[in-house]
Formats: structure tokens, C-alpha cells, sequence
């Protein structure tokens, strides 16, 4: 059992279970909705927590009722929660989500209003204390100040880092990472539509790390620091439920099998298999049994 920390936001989601992915203008009824603990980085450190280790988390949270859905989870999964935030006034990010039982596509609109996890707070954790740090991509100049200081002061520190969106001066950072992990849509807003030449294309930035890229119902890809190029295919379900969190599950499944000392396809196949049980599941309860 490992001790890792994970960097990043935590949410609110409101999940409106619907027939169908409604089309522009249409009005749909929803057929069940819950309200549970969302985002990347909480995500992950609950499969994880659920795999054995032990976790930790570093964000902000509101000081206000909603906030109580988030920590009370955390908790229930036993995450400490001891170097996050609470933040007087503001709200819980939220996210409202629109999620399909045809196909378990989802449509997420965000409403986020809070001050990210400042680096001044990480600075002061005890980083010796961590088997691995993982950061979500998101707030780029405080994410700075973070990698900035491992790089300097903890090199050998395993630390991933997960490039989900496109956020202004990201790509100065990735030389800081051993690992990146980058989704579809960031590699699509960088003009590649396959998984391949995009990352052959960041190798130029991040000259040693471990570049890996997710593809959807292809697979997962990874360019290690040899040149090497590995590809997993996805394993899917019986039935799509839910994909809420699938990347999220498969960065846990990364983080996991390295751990456990697993070789890279290997860790690709693993971490896949881990994503593809969770969308037969509807959130994330029993997402460890794809590895028994």
C-alpha cells in the first residue's frame, strides 16, 4: 500500500440520468438524478483508495452546505483531507451533467467560482512522505511553482501529471513530469487526430518523460523515453452504464500498476481494463473487482 497525494479540484456533480442525449431545444425528462462527489483528481484517488493505497488530498473546497458531499465521501473512502482549503464564501464548483442510458455519454456544463490550491500550501506538505504525486492540469501558473520545486528538490519523486484540457502555457511544464498523460481532446486541439504522431510531436517538449494518450474505443498509447511505442487496446464493457470518470479510473489504473512495479503495457492493459469495468458500472463502487 502506497501513500500518494493528488493535486487538483474536487466537485460537486448533479447527474440528470436521461433516454437520450437531448438535441439542441429539446426537452427531455430526467429519469433519476443523484448529486455525488466529482472531479479528475478526487476521481482518481477514490479508485485508488479502493486498490488499497493510501490517499491524500491537496485542493480548495467552499465553507458552505454543498461542500459536505465532498468530504463526507473523501471520508467515507478514507482520503485524508488534511492539506486542502476551505475557502469562507464562494461556491462548490459544480458540474451538471446530462448523462445518457443509451449509451452512457455524458454532457457536462461546469460553473466554478473559488481560488485554486495555492503552491504556497503545497510547499509546505511533507513530500517525502508520498510514493507518488499526481496534479491535475488545470491552473497553470500555481502548477508551476509545484513541478518547479519537485523537479528541483525531489527529482526522484514519481509525479504524473494529467493534460486533459488546453490551458495557456501548459507545455512549459512538461519537461518538469515523468510521466504526462494527455486526453483526446487536448491532442485534437493540438491539430492531430490520431494518437501517434501527437505524441511523437510532444516528444520534442518533454524529451524523457513517459508521454501516454488515450484514445476512446482504440485504446491507449504510450511513447516511452527509448523511442519505444506501445499500444493497449480498450477493453469495453458488456453494456456502456456510465463513462463519468472513466479517465480519471484509467489515471488510477496508470498510477497503480507502477506501483506495483508492472512494465509499461503492462500498466497500459491494466489501466484500461480498470477504465473500461468502471463504464459498466454506474459511479465508481466495485470498480476494483476488474482487477480480481
Amino acid at each position: 500500500m502506497s501513500g500518494i497525494l493528488g493535486v487538483g479540484i474536487a466537485t460537486l456533480d448533479i447527474v440528470n440520468e436521461v433516454a437520450h442525449t437531448p438535441g439542441e431545444d429539446e426537452e427531455v425528462r430526467a429519469l433519476a438524478q443523484r448529486r455525488v462527489r466529482g472531479g479528475n483528481v478526487t476521481n482518481t484517488l477514490v479508485v485508488l483508495a479502493r486498490l488499497g493505497h493510501r490517499c491524500t488530498w491537496a485542493g480548495t473546497w467552499a465553507e458552505e452546505p454543498d461542500a459536505r458531499v465532498i468530504l463526507d465521501d473523501l471520508a467515507r473512502h478514507g482520503i485524508d483531507v488534511n492539506p486542502s482549503l476551505g475557502v469562507p464564501g464562494g461556491k462548490v464548483p459544480t458540474s451538471y451533467v446530462t448523462l445518457s442510458r443509451e449509451n452512457g455519454a455524458r454532457t457536462i456544463v461546469h460553473y466554478r467560482d473559488l481560488p485554486e490550491y495555492p503552491a504556497a500550501a503545497f510547499l509546505e506538505l511533507p513530500h517525502r512522505a508520498f510514493q507518488w504525486i499526481h496534479f491535475e492540469g488545470r491552473a497553470v501558473d500555481e502548477l508551476g511553482g509545484m513541478l518547479h520545486h519537485l523537479h528541483e528538490h525531489h527529482p526522484a519523486l514519481p509525479r504524473s501529471l494529467e493534460v486533459e484540457k488546453p490551458r495557456p502555457g501548459i507545455e512549459a511544464l512538461f519537461p518538469l513530469v515523468p510521466l504526462l498523460v494527455f486526453s483526446p481532446v487536448y491532442a485534437r486541439h493540438r491539430g492531430f487526430g490520431a494518437p501517434e504522431p501527437f505524441l511523437r510531436a510532444v516528444r520534442e517538449t518533454a524529451p524523457e518523460a513517459v508521454l501516454v494518450c488515450t484514445w476512446g474505443e482504440e485504446g491507449a498509447w504510450a511513447l516511452l523515453s527509448d523511442g519505444t511505442l506501445l499500444h493497449a487496446p480498450a477493453h469495453p464493457p458488456a453494456r456502456v452504464v456510465d463513462t463519468l470518470g472513466a479517465g480519471d479510473t484509467f489515471n488510477a489504473g496508470l498510477i497503480h500498476a507502477r506501483l506495483q512495479g508492472l512494465d509499461w503495457l503492462q500498466t497500459l492493459d491494466l489501466a484500461n481494463r480498470l477504465a473500461g469495468h468502471k463504464c459498466g458500472l454506474t459511479g465508481f463502487e466495485g470498480v476494483e473487482a476488474a482487477l480480481a
